[in-house]
Parts: C-alpha cells; structure tokens; sequence
C-alpha cells in the first residue's frame, strides 16, 4: 500500500480502528484487522503492534480498559478532547500526549491537533480524535519496508516527525513578515490590511507557543524517565528533537517580535502621516485667519464704511490682502513652519 493510499483511511465505526500493523524487527510490517489486534500476542521477539485508533468511538475506551488493563485516569487521558501535551511512565509503560500541526483543508495551522500515544516493549497506541498527518507518513515507511524496526523507534519516529512539521508554519510566518515589511515600504501600503495580517501572525505565534512549551516539557519528561526498551539511540533522537523544539520556540519568540516591531513601525508612520496632515491643516487656517477677518470686517453691511463709492477700492483691498499672503509666508519661512 503507498502514501497516497494509506492517508485516505477512515476509521472503522465500529471498532475504531484506522490502522493496525505488526512490525516484523526489520523495517517492515504486516496488516492485521481488528479481531488479530486486539488480542494480539508476539509471535517472535522481534515483532511489535502497532494500532492506530479514532478515540471517540466507544469501542475505543472499552478496550483500553479490558484489553490494555490501563487505570480509569489513564484512560480518560487517553480519550479526552481537551488535552495538554505531556508525558509520563505508568510503571513498564510509556504515555505520551502530543500536538501537531493541524493540515486538513480549511483549517488553521495553530489549530493543533492532538495524538495520544500508550506504549510498552511490544505494543504501540496511538489516538487521535481529528486526521494527523504524521502516524500516515510514518505508516507509509512502515508499508515501503524502511520504517521502524521497535517500539522505541517507532515513539521516537512519530515524536520527531510531530515536531519537524511545525517548522513549515514557523518558516512560512517568518516568510510573510518579510513580504508585509517590503509591502509596508511600499508609498501606496494598505496599513489596515497589513496589521490584519501582523494581528493574525501574532495570535498565530501565541497559538502555537500555547502548544509547544508544554509540548518541550513532555519530550523532557521522555527523556528523564525513559523506560529500558527506549534504545540509548532512542534517547538520543529524542534529545535532539527537544533542541530542535527548543529552536522553534526561539524563532517563534523571534516572529512575535518582529511582528510587534513592523506593528509599531506601521503605526508610527500612520501617525506621522496624520501628524503630517494636521500641520499643514494648522498652517493653511493659520494663513487664512488674518485674511479672513480682514475680509469679514470690509464686508459687513454698516454705513460710513471707506471706498463704498470708490471704484478702486476692490483692487486696492485685493492688492493689500496679497501683500499680507505674501509677508504671512515669509514670516512663516524664517520661522521653519513651511
């Protein structure tokens, strides 16, 4: 079966299962149904299960219970909605939550997606709720004979690829700030729409940082109280996709400022412009006033007033109130007004 095949699988409805695998130690693996996988045992030491289950079906949860032997809170983590990335050892048992980058059409990347993973020496869980692209990538070495050969290899496989794929959202964020700073260069710029974009950038950023932290502090946890079927060469994958986690945090630190930085600089030169247009607003009324009281005077409606029988007296007033536009400009000149 290739990629293209495997990620089209939906889940059973009623059993829950999406996949099931029996690695045979060598990289490669076999199908097996439901009624082989749940009551699987070893044929040989080297094969280990691999079950990948829709945890919001019924059959899900109880088989955990009578299959597995798991306690109710384990259980309930296992099966819940509203999950946290961490992780733990229940005696010889790895339990992991993890969150991914959510793919699906339509939805947003910092709208992760959890995977619940159980663990022992022979025997893989892993559960999700909504599609996740990593267990099918994984499923597609596994069916292509170059996939995990253990249970060690296939937890640490499905933590590292969970990881790797946030670089795509934190690279592709740092691309558009780049794009939005020439864009806000630009004399024409949309700033309106360009700090729509910054805003999402930043809730994107606080999203994924939501997710992540925690996120780095479970893998620690893997680390720390790694069960003896976790390889030494396990434990140091895993270890440097804690530093890889470690870099993404940095860099999604690194977008947050950066957006905050083309923020402030797009609301300052805003308000430059706006400061800009009230001064020369400022300055024509400041022009204008003088010439307006002059005329306003002249032309009220009183009897006496001088040069009413005057032919000349319209151009003289005239002349005199270009004089008085003239003496105004200079004065401002010398004063750095215009």
């Amino acid at each position: 079966m290739n990629a293209a095949r495997t990620s089209e699988t939906e889940p059973d409805p009623q059993t829950g299962l999406i996949f099931a695998r029996i690695l045979d130690g060598a990289g490669g693996a076999r199908p097996a149904d439901w009624n082989k996988a749940r009551d699987w045992h070893p044929e040989n030491e080297q094969e280990t299960l691999w079950l990948h289950l829709d945890r919001t079906v019924d059959a899900v949860t109880d088989w955990l219970d009578s299959a597995l032997h798991l306690s109710e809170a384990t259980v309930e983590l296992l099966t819940a909605n509203d999950t946290r990335p961490r992780a733990f050892r229940e005696g010889g048992t790895l339990v992991t939550i993890l969150r991914g980058i959510n793919f699906n059409p339509g939805a947003e990347p910092e709208d992760m997606v959890a995977m619940q993973i159980w663990a022992d020496a022979r025997r893989v869980v892993t559960l999700r709720r909504r599609r996740l692209q990593t267990p099918f990538d994984v499923l597609a070495d596994v069916d292509g004979g170059e996939g995990p050969q253990t249970a060690g290899d296939l937890v640490t496989e499905l933590v590292e690829q969970t990881v790797a794929k946030m670089s795509r959202s934190i690279v592709d964020m740092n691309d558009r700030i780049d794009e939005l700073e020439e864009e806000g260069d630009a004399d024409d710029a949309d700033a309106d729409a360009i700090l729509d974009v910054i805003a999402d950038i930043r809730r994107n950023c606080l999203a994924l940082k939501r997710y992540m932290s925690p996120q780095h502090e479970a893998l620690l946890e893997i680390g720390r109280t790694a069960p003896p079927w976790l390889s030494e060469d396990n434990r140091r994958d895993i270890r440097e996709t804690i530093d890889r986690l470690r870099r993404y945090l940095e860099d999604i630190d690194v977008s947050m400022q950066s957006a905050v930085v083309l923020q402030d600089e797009i609301n300052s030169r805003a308000a430059a412009r706006a400061n800009q247009t009230m001064y020369m607003l400022s300055v024509v009324a400041a022009i204008f006033l003088p010439l307006s009281f002059v005329t306003g005077l002249l032309g009220i409606n009183v009897g006496g007033m001088p040069g009413v029988n005057d032919g000349d007296a319209f151009w003289i007033t005239v002349a005199l109130l270009v004089g008085l536009f003239g003496f105004q400009l200079l004065i401002f000149r010398k004063l750095k007004w215009l």
